[in-house]
């Protein structure tokens, strides 16, 4: 009994091991399929930014629900790169919990600060309206441009701690992949020469420049790609195990 009850339990945590591994997989590989779609529809429907800021509150209303559109694609992509870290830690857990723990955690905080500004509609949205309100006056319109200018320096500073924070993940995870058997030394300085890419940098451009695009596409096309391929073949290899 004590024997049937020990390979129940066996078998119990090799599939839900399985499990956490494939969907935290598929997970990463569907990250970039929603980034581009967040990019597409940001770069086809919304106009190139004008060079006068009044000009983006003027223009919000017509390229409101683009805007809305493209950033929840942008949200949904930030949500399955969270399942890629868990997953990430429960791989590495087993030869660095220290290092999968602390490395999946800055990657989750640098997401959470993410996540705060992927919805900026809910923000622009009270000032676009009092803006285009009968009534306003330009004295009132010129303030609301400030605070227009004030939010969005605010989304670009926890952009840039997000990117920072996620990619200081990236290198801390790369330091347990080091002494994990399934990952090897090659994913983990891979993971590590990524993750100071990107925060090195972020910190040099900030996210205000176009030059830091490399580093965006890293951050949500390569190397979740790159680690979600990897954990849905270690759930595949654990199907026969």
């Amino acid at each position: 009994m004590y024997r049937r009850n020990a390979i129940i339990s066996a078998g119990k945590y090799m599939g839900d091991e399985k499990s956490v591994l494939r969907w935290g997989g598929l997970a990463g590989m569907m990250v970039p399929i929603f980034f581009i779609l967040t990019a597409v529809i940001l770069l086809a429907l919304v106009p190139q930014e004008p060079a006068d800021p009044e000009g983006l509150v003027m223009r919000f209303p017509e390229d409101r629900a683009a805007i809305a559109v493209g950033e929840g694609f942008y949200l949904v992509a930030v949500i399955l790169l969270v399942t890629l870290f868990l997953a990430l830690y429960r791989a590495l857990r087993g030869t660095s919990v220290a290092t999968a723990l602390f490395g999946s955690g800055l990657g989750l905080v640098g997401l959470v600060v993410l996540a705060v500004g992927a919805l900026p509609n809910i923000a622009f949205n009270p000032i676009s309206d009092l803006y285009h309100a009968p009534g306003a006056t330009p004295e009132e319109q010129a303030t609301l441009v400030l605070m227009w200018q004030s939010i969005q320096g605010i989304f670009n500073e926890t952009d840039m701690v997000g990117f920072i924070l996620m990619a200081i993940g990236f290198i801390v995870l790369g330091v347990a992949m080091l002494g994990s058997p399934a990952f090897g030394k090659r994913f983990g300085v891979v993971s590590m020469v990524l993750g100071v890419a990107v925060a090195v940098g972020m910190s040099i451009l900030g996210v205000e420049s176009d030059s830091v695009i490399p580093f965006v596409l890293i951050a949500f096309m390569v190397f979740p790609l790159i680690f979600g391929w990897k954990l849905f073949s270690l759930s595949k290899g654990l199907q026969g195990a």
